[in-house]
């Protein structure tokens, strides 16, 4: 046994250790981790706004992968730290836990809560230069890897009371699989800034991003009317049930508590935004419970106190009086508790009842004064109501216990033997042919095959009771497990929807893998399933139980070498590689066409298959996604193919 030492022992100095281990500070080396680069370094700027003293924030990407975000605020400052002995912006710099966030001097209310923000950044970026304007002078100072080159130095004096401060850098090609940004998540997290701080503009200039006459253009993003604007965006293209959106604001001692909401008659899901000090908080947290609890009792009291409904017993759940609605929730608080190092859960308890009174009052005020709203309110429920009613019917067949285990699942799933969801998978494939191979090439000890015909029922344009009807929805279903799919679990009337956690324990699976054909058709079925997905089992894609199984579109064959290829660009340059003589290229045209042999080594074995596990990083995003390329309005997404069609790429979402 080698001796174990006091030397052994390593101590990691400053912005050693975020080198060392830079998924402990921005989760991943990835794309999502890159972009939060930019994040961090904007939420400062919007801090320098939400402290009152910045109106404007730039933020440029040049073709190089250098970011430059700017702001009019006080200008970090630069006189010597009593404790470190350095200028203080260079302490904020090398400095882990080192900002004016925690006293709650420098700032009330702040997003880059435990200080290491802008220091991670330094430590990440090949180099990074500061750039403040304060008390008549400019100072510069910069960075590589994280250590100063030079002393902090007046570069200028200007007249004027002109103040901010100027961030640019450039990620560590050492550190990051890509330095690449990803325009769409960074432009959207810019445009959802704005929306959620009313009146700041914020300017965003991508020069690797060109129009159709190949000029680089400035987006401006400003709200004047803040959450109001953002419901009315998210509700672009469809039918609201009145208008202008409910807006209500309160303050008591250090919480700030902003919502807007609308409804829409023409959709069916819910979509509901929220945050706590400008942070997404995706698995909402306690004002989130705070809204529903008081939405869903504001609502039926008004019910009952104008007789709008027959049945003075009943209430309606919160199931029915979340359909159709739109809104974003916004608290700014002092000291905000999230659950988890990823901040996607606030855990503050006395903001619920801050949210629950606000909206009890607020709502309570606007229904009453304008009766009309509140009666299309209840209208909408009434019909939610009913619409739940009949589907019950159809949730009969696939919600009673004798219909979910064993013997009456459904006869085209070829079950496997493992009765562990966790070391289980289950294939949905297009077609009896294709299932045919799967079938035969699967092992069967762990992986199961559901044959589904044609394209199941596009989602996005139909109700519950419609959906539930329709055979190969009813069949999915039924496979994967009723319990997982949101509105047909046991819980599904509570205020509070049933948590990730209790969906994902009743799949009967916990690898759900669409597999469909490698080309146009195979691609819109996937389309559709995943729209199934989103729409009503959204937990099993938080969860990571989802994935896109990965076929060939190619057999690539030249003596004794056969090589298979996935798309027509990577077929070229095999066959530039290889040469073109001799060569026998057998395209698939569709899953039934492969052996079952070679189904199970390219796509089915886990020792050699490749997988894309679908995530959700934005809910809000992947919503209007689905909206528009799925939804009944044609022309956004006729605007959609043509802008993208020649291009034919991935959109982040």
């Amino acid at each position: 046994m080698s001796e174990y030492k006091a030397d052994d022992i390593k101590v990691l100095e400053g912005l050693e250790a975020v080198r060392k281990r830079p998924g402990m500070y921005i989760g991943t080396t990835g794309k999502s981790g890159l972009n939060h680069l930019v994040f961090e370094v904007v939420d400062n700027s919007i801090d320098e706004a939400m402290a009152g003293y910045c109106t404007d924030v730039v933020v440029h990407i040049d073709e190089h992968n250098v970011c430059s975000v700017s702001d009019n605020g006080r200008g970090i400052p630069i006189g010597i730290h009593k404790e470190k002995k350095l200028p203080a912006v260079e302490v904020v710099m090398t400095t882990l836990h080192a900002g004016g966030k925690f006293e709650g001097k420098g700032y009330k209310v702040s997003g880059g809560l435990h200080g290491v923000g802008v220091s991670v950044v330094n430590a990440l970026g090949e180099w990074l230069k500061v750039d403040v304007r304060r008390d008549g002078k400019r100072y510069t100072n910069t960075y590589k890897r994280g250590i100063p080159v030079a002393k902090m130095g007046v570069t200028e004096d200007y007249a004027g009371d002109d103040t901010g401060t100027k961030i640019s850098f450039m990620p560590d090609h050492k550190i990051f699989d890509d330095v690449d940004f990803t325009y769409e998540v960074i432009d959207h997290r810019l445009r959802e800034l704005a929306f959620l701080n009313k009146g700041v503009k914020i300017l965003f200039t991508d020069d690797r991003e060109k129009n159709s006459e190949g000029n680089v253009e400035t987006k401006t993003y400003q709200f004047d009317g803040g959450l109001k604007s953002y419901v009315e965006v998210l509700n672009e293209g469809k039918t609201a049930l009145f208008n202008p959106p409910i807006y209500l604001r309160k303050e008591r001692d250090d919480y700030e508590v902003e919502l807007a909401l609308q409804y829409v008659s023409d959709y069916y899901d819910e979509t509901v935004v929220t945050f706590a000090n400008n942070i997404r908080t995706r698995e909402g947290g306690t004002h989130l419970s705070g809204f529903r609890s008081a939405l869903t009792r504001v609502i039926n009291s008004f019910a009952k106190k104008y007789d709008l409904v027959k049945d003075k017993k009943s209430n309606f759940t919160g199931a029915d009086l979340r359909e159709g609605l739109t809104a974003v929730i916004s608290v700014k608080l002092r000291d905000p508790q999230f659950e988890g190092q990823t901040k996607t859960k606030l855990g503050n308890a006395e903001v619920r009842g801050i949210v629950d009174s606000l909206l009890d009052e607020g709502l309570t005020d606007s229904i009453e004064s304008n009766p009309k709203m509140g009666k299309a309110i209840i209208g909408k429920a009434l019909i939610a109501q009913r619409v739940r009613d009949a589907a019950r019917k159809a949730q009969d067949l696939v919600r009673r216990k004798s219909s979910l285990e064993s013997t009456t699942l459904p006869g085209k799933l070829a079950d496997c033997s493992d009765s562990n969801p966790a070391n289980c998978e289950v294939y949905i494939v297009e077609g009896d042919s294709a299932g045919g191979s799967a079938k035969q090439g699967r092992d069967r000890n762990f992986q199961a095959i559901l044959p589904l015909r044609g394209k199941v029922l596009n989602v996005e344009k139909a109700r519950l009771d419609k959906i539930l009807a329709n055979e190969e929805i009813r069949t999915l279903i039924t496979a994967i497990g009723p319990g997982a799919i949101q509105g047909l679990n046991d819980n599904a009337d509570q205020i509070e929807p049933p948590t990730n956690e209790e969906l994902v324990a009743k799949l009967r699976y916990h690898k759900v893998v669409i597999m469909t054909d490698a080309d146009v058709d195979g691609a819109h079925i996937r389309t559709l399933l995943l729209t199934f997905f989103f729409r009503y089992a959204r937990a099993i894609i938080e969860s990571g139980c989802l994935y896109i199984a990965q076929p060939p579109l190619y057999q690539v064959r030249k003596g004794a070498t056969k090589k298979y290829v996935y798309n027509d660009t990577q077929l070229e340059a095999l066959l530039t590689e290889i040469g073109r003589e001799k060569v026998v290229i057998q395209r698939y045209k569709g899953l039934g066409e492969m052996n079952p042999d070679q189904l199970w080594e390219t796509t089915m074995d886990p020792a050699k298959r490749t997988m894309l596990q679908v995530n959700l990083e934005d809910a809000e995003q992947a919503n209007e996604v689905f909206t528009m390329l799925m939804g009944s309005e044609v022309e956004p997404r006729k605007n959609f193919i043509e802008k993208f069609a020649k291009e034919a790429r991935w959109i982040d979402v």
